[in-house]
């Protein structure tokens, strides 16, 4: 049946017009997950790439940085406060300061997947595990 009126032309019209001021949050957190998951499935798909390649620089570097990163962690909360110790134990002082990660960590981060891939599994209903 067609709208003879007009009536129904005019609030779809309405609502498009209204809808483009206030966006439906829920359509758009939708596209918002859509769009991350996304963005997320592209970068596995280039890693598994990446790893299978047999030429170091293509498939080291992850791990590279994945090294340098832990060690750099390791350095903070292990290593620097042994060397301070045994340097206070033979009456030396040492004025070394923890390495700034405030660069680092992120890049950390993301490589271990924790920059917010677990709110989107979340956001998916993965939040639970469940063990038979």
């Amino acid at each position: 049946m067609s709208d003879i009126t007009g009536i129904g032309t005019a609030a779809a019209a309405v609502k498009d017009l209204v809808g483009m001021f206030f966006p439906d949050k829920t359509e758009q957190e939708k596209q918002q997950i859509a769009f991350t998951l996304a963005v997320i499935q592209t970068q596995t798909d280039t890693n598994k790439e990446e790893a299978k390649n047999p030429s170091v620089f293509v498939s080291g570097w992850r791990p590279f940085i994945g090294w340098v990163c832990g060690a750099a962690c390791a350095w903070n909360w292990i290593g620097l406060k042994i060397a301070l110790f045994i340097a206070a134990y033979f009456g030396h002082a040492l004025n070394m300061q923890p390495a700034d990660l405030s660069e680092m960590m992120p890049v950390l981060l993301g490589m271990l997947g924790l920059g917010g891939l677990r709110t989107v599994e979340k956001l998916n209903g993965a939040a639970a595990v469940t063990h038979k």
